[in-house]
């Protein structure tokens, strides 16, 4: 190798500038050159040690190109400098799903936007939507105008269970989610998150058109980006999961069924799968909950599919990372059909270490509390069961809908109607309705309180009264109300009811009701509200005084004829009644009817009058090949046997070859007459 000239040799001696590497990096990271990048910064730190600058343009180029571990380094390598990275680590704590970590590294920082966004992604994914949605509400105030923001903002509504505040807070955000609002916006996010919120509100027409808009909008964005067909179906996989799961909430179980299997079994043409792992999840789940207890080994393998293997039975984890993308109410749905086929193929222990597992999860959330008591109740320990219920119910009674309801249910059938009332009276947001007062008053009425059962019907009609709802229920509970109290003897409180009713609509039904249950306890009133009454059609006037006369009704054995006057409009109406034309068999000709069926042809064989039985043949009869002699006639031809053998023979094989013939019974008798 040649030596190098003194101009080169003194060109590489010459040091660089800092403002030169500095901008060779700036250079690198407009290039995407983010390895490089770091590399510049080195020498940088090289020529000036501890520069604030460089370090941060290390830490971030190794984070642009997706060397987490290399950044964490090279800020454990700064952390006796004056610097302030905490939001760098953070960030890289969130890339490695230590979320909780990052968490408190951002506690104590002051509130930007960068701040705040790392927040509102970290809450998010722990679950805590609430809390993310505030994160959001604090960013609005920097004024930020981005549509990842409103997307994100949506999608924590949705997930947080408060979907119906989505287009109120887009109306804030000055975003329209109208179908052509969306078409104009072409925006593939925003389409998908509106019509998941639709799906919360119960609007399944209107969801499934903003599916298949963003599912448009979607396949055209990455035909520009020159995806191939296989590789656009993976992409929007989730989109295709959500359609199915309308089409399912639509009664269109079929076509739900086969978009789940074709999303698990299924591949592209290039033999590459056509759905991410967290659409696969979400679409098995789905599927199993579509089939039910159905060939429930098979959806077991399923779903026994998407679980890591672990050593320890406690230590639940999902495959290739769906811990992270999968919703918090996805997990609880997966966990939760597991547990349920487990328990209905009576694998009980397995269910146990699978709930204890979940406890120690989920340790904030309530179905796991569920799957423990369905547990105990497939054990037949009801009394456990309804232990654990009500222990979560008094420690956590902002969080005890659910766990009321179950506890109300499993006491009811176990026959503790007093528990199951207690629980179902201490939800205070479902006193007002149908199903619920209903069963309160049953369950009243099997514990003898009558009183009680009064005061859960009056307690509704007062809700009633005040609510201002278009679907009203007053009238329904009223009459209900009405009717119970005639049937356990409070006329007058009944009297009352029938008359608000009478006042309000009118109805014959009360006014009847009025009448009957005003002539118990006022007589005057229900002579009044009886003039009100129609006259029924065809019924002249009545003589009552030759009534009371009378000795009363007569059983008469057999059907009587009621002569009855009938209006002569009724009777032409009966008139003009057409005869339809007999319709036969096919292939049948009335002009040939051919014989009559049998009568008995619907009975049974042996119950038809035709039937004789098989006579049994009483003969022994011979086993073996035909023309076999057996071992019995053998001796006796022989002349060998005892007595006893030649009766054995006698009675058990026919005789043959015999020189006399068989005499008849008539024979017998005439010698034994002589």
């Amino acid at each position: 190798m040649p030596p190098k000239s003194k101009a080169a040799a003194a060109a590489a001696a010459e040091p660089v500038s800092v403002e030169d590497l500095f901008t060779s990096i700036h250079r690198h990271i407009e290039a995407g050159q983010f390895a490089q990048a770091a590399k510049v910064a080195d020498q940088v730190l090289k020529a000036a040690p501890g520069d604030e600058d460089a370090v941060r343009c290390k830490v971030v180029a190794h984070i642009k190109a997706d060397e987490i571990d290399k950044a964490l380094a090279a800020m454990r390598a700064a952390e006796r400098l004056p610097i302030d990275l905490s939001y760098y680590k953070a960030y890289c704590y969130y890339r490695q799903n230590k979320l909780q970590g990052a968490l408190d590294l951002l506690r104590g920082q002051e509130e930007s936007a960068a701040i705040l966004q790392l927040e509102s992604q970290i809450l998010y994914r722990l679950g805590r939507m609430n809390d993310c949605i505030n994160s959001y509400e604090k960013l609005q105030k920097f004024k930020i105008d981005s549509m990842d923001l409103k997307i994100n903002i949506i999608a924590a509504l949705v997930a947080a269970g408060r979907a119906s505040e989505v287009q109120a807070a887009m109306k804030a955000q000055k975003v329209d989610l109208t179908a052509r609002a969306l078409r104009d916006a072409r925006s593939f996010e925003l389409a998908y998150n509106s019509a998941c919120s639709l799906i919360e509100n119960k609007k399944y027409s209107e969801a499934k058109e903003q599916l298949d808009l963003a599912k448009r909008i979607g396949k055209e964005e990455l035909m520009v980006e020159d995806y191939g067909e296989g590789e656009i179906e993976f992409e929007l996989a989730p989109v295709s999961a959500q359609v199915a799961y309308v089409q399912q909430l639509q009664g269109q179980s079929q076509e739900a069924m086969q978009t789940y299997v074709n999303m698990i079994k299924g591949n592209s043409a290039d033999g590459l799968p056509i759905a991410d792992p967290s659409s696969i999840a979400v679409a098995t789940t789905n599927l199993i909950s579509l089939k039910g207890t159905k060939d429930s080994a098979d959806s077991l393998k399923k779903i026994d599919r998407l679980i890591e293997k672990s050593a320890a039975p406690n230590q639940l984890q999902l495959i290739e990372n769906l811990d992270f993308k999968l919703s918090q109410r996805q997990k609880e749905a997966l966990y939760s059909a597991r547990v349920l086929l487990l328990l209905h193929g009576n694998k009980t222990d397995q269910a146990h270490e699978l709930v204890s597992g979940l406890l120690g999860m989920f340790r904030d959330s309530v179905f796991p509390v569920l799957l423990q008591a369905a547990v105990h109740v497939k054990e037949k320990k009801v009394q456990k069961a309804e232990e654990v219920l009500s222990l979560y119910a008094e420690k956590h009674p902002e969080n005890s809908k659910g766990v009321l309801l179950a506890l109300a249910q499993i006491a009811a059938n176990a026959n503790h109607f007093q528990l199951a009332a207690d629980s179902l009276s201490k939800i205070p947001d479902i006193q007002h309705m149908p199903a619920t007062v209903a069963t309160l008053v049953a369950l009243k009425e099997r514990l003898g309180d009558s009183n009680g059962a009064a005061s859960v019907l009056d307690s509704a009609i007062q809700w009633w009264k005040n609510s201002m709802t278009e679907d009203n229920k007053l009238d329904m509970f009223t009459r209900e109300a009405a009717a119970f109290k005639l049937s356990h003897g409070r006329d007058e409180e009944a009297c009352l009811l029938y008359e608000e009713l009478v006042k309000s609509h009118g109805s014959i039904e009360a006014l009847a009701g009025l009448v009957a249950t005003a002539a118990r306890t006022n007589l005057e009133k229900a002579e009044q509200y009886e003039k009100k009454l129609k006259p029924l059609p065809g019924l002249k006037g009545i003589n009552v005084e030759s009534l009371e006369k009378t000795s009363g009704a007569r059983h008469v054995e057999g059907p009587q004829d009621m002569k009855v006057d009938v209006p002569e409009e009724v009777k032409k109406q009966k008139a003009k009644k057409r005869k339809r034309k007999p319709r036969y068999p096919k292939g049948f000709d009335p002009a040939n009817p051919g014989p009559p069926p049998d009568p008995e042809r619907w009975l049974p064989r042996r119950e038809r009058s035709s039937y004789r039985p098989k006579r049994k043949d009483k003969r022994a009869q011979v086993r073996g090949a035909q023309g076999a002699v057996t071992r019995e006639t053998a001796a006796t031809n022989a002349g060998g046997s005892s007595k006893g053998s030649q009766a054995t023979s006698s009675s058990k094989t026919p005789a043959a070859n015999t020189d006399q013939p068989k005499t008849s019974n008539k024979s017998r008798k005439k010698k034994s007459r002589s």
